[in-house]
């Protein structure tokens, strides 16, 4: 499992979490219980399989949900 920090745009509402939440939960791949997104930090932190997605579907998805990922940083276990 590798570890990804994705950092975005200043979040402005606690429903702002759930939403991109869901949509990192909702990736193939995704450690589920490992889902955290930071509402202070603004930052989204988890952990994934590398062989199933990358650190780009993960910042398409919350882009999609409509925040802007700003900068992405992975750590391979």
């Amino acid at each position: 499992m590798n570890k990804a920090i994705l950092q975005l745009e200043t979040l402005s509402c606690p429903s702002c979490m759930q939403k991109i939440e869901s949509a990192v939960k909702g990736l193939n791949g995704i450690d589920k219980d490992s889902v955290k997104v930071m509402f202070n930090s603004s930052k989204v932190r988890t952990d994934f399989d590398a062989e199933v997605l990358d650190i780009e579907d993960i910042k398409e998805a919350i882009e999609d949900v409509g925040y802007s990922v700003l900068k992405t940083k992975v750590k391979t276990a």
